[in-house]
């Protein structure tokens, strides 16, 4: 039985679809998605649908990503948030065009009950971070499993010769065996696959932006990816903010 991680998908279900043809999976194999499903290319709304079947065929984890709940809201409530809209939100309300009601209400309903955060044997996956010195449970708000980026950024400041025995090693990072997140681009520091600093993975390769998408299986580290999205989707800037 093998677990595999995968990165934010922003849309683009031709590379989701590629990707899982790599893994080979076994009906117990288990799929962690750490959110950001949607907002990038034009297929965010195919991306819920392959995610709802694929549950019905595969054991799976759904966590919510920031772009994930500023979906939700624009479903629930129809106010288009300028904001959302430049981070690649417009591309997803042009597509839900070609959608009627009960898909938008079937996609409310994932996007509903997904999960903040998961703990499987004292290993972490979140879409962002957490705040809390004492761990996920203490969070006063979920807030930060979405949107914080301090907990990629203070592992990228770690001291690499630093043991996690240390008393310097940072009380948050003690917590967990291992911590898996995707929300902020590895390509922001000139990589294009999932890297590893302090005991942080993170799984997000720059899908949104027209790079790779990447899924890791967490036992053996092995990485899989699928082509650049800019290939797949030669017509589509995906996200330019």
């Amino acid at each position: 039985m093998q677990t595999f991680v995968i990165g934010d998908i922003h849309g683009a279900l031709r590379a989701l679809e590629e990707l899982l043809q790599q893994l080979n999976l076994q009906e117990q194999d288990t799929l962690i998605f750490l959110g950001d499903y949607v907002d990038g290319y034009s297929d965010s709304p195919a991306v819920l649908d392959y995610l709802i079947q694929l549950e019905r065929e595969q054991p799976c984890v759904f966590l919510k990503g920031n772009h994930d709940e500023l979906l939700l809201n624009w479903l629930n409530k129809g106010a288009e948030n300028p904001l959302w809209l430049q981070h690649g939100g417009l591309s997803t309300v042009q597509a839900y065009q070609n959608t009627n009601a009960s898909t938008k209400l079937r996609h409310r309903d994932f996007l509903e009950r997904l999960k903040p955060y998961y703990l499987e044997n004292n290993k972490l996956f979140v879409h962002a971070g957490f705040t809390n010195l004492k761990g996920v449970q203490y969070e006063i708000d979920s807030r930060p499993f979405a949107w914080d980026r301090t907990l990629w950024e203070l592992a990228l400041s770690m001291d690499t010769t630093l043991a996690i025995e240390s008393n310097r090693y940072p009380k948050r990072l003690k917590l967990y065996q291992e911590i898996y997140i995707g929300h902020t681009p590895v390509t922001q520091i000139g990589a294009n696959k999932p890297m590893n600093f302090a005991n942080v993975w993170n799984i997000d390769t720059g899908a949104g932006f027209g790079n790779y998408l990447s899924a890791l299986e967490i036992s053996s580290k092995k990485i899989y990816q699928s082509s650049k999205i800019s290939d797949l989707y030669p017509l589509e800037s995906g996200r330019t903010a």
